[in-house]
């Protein structure tokens, strides 16, 4: 039976798909088997003259978790 753990991340980037992946590339540093990423808010942070300057994204990433004792 395969058992798949949730967890929640927040990452900044110049844009939304940049900002997700960040997450993803520093999650999969120390998680295995990441198998989905579901992205629960989207925000733009504000700077000078009224432009956005990043993304921050609040998203879940899903990964498998590992029996150890196969």
């Amino acid at each position: 039976m395969t058992v798949v753990k949730v967890i929640e991340v927040i990452s900044e980037g110049k844009t939304i798909e940049e900002a997700i992946q960040k997450a993803v590339t520093e999650a999969d540093k120390t998680l295995d088997s990441i198998v989905q990423v579901n992205v629960e808010h989207i925000s733009g942070i504000v700077g000078k003259k009224g432009k956005i300057e990043k993304y921050r994204v609040n998203l879940k990433l899903s990964f498998v978790i590992e029996d150890k004792k196969r």
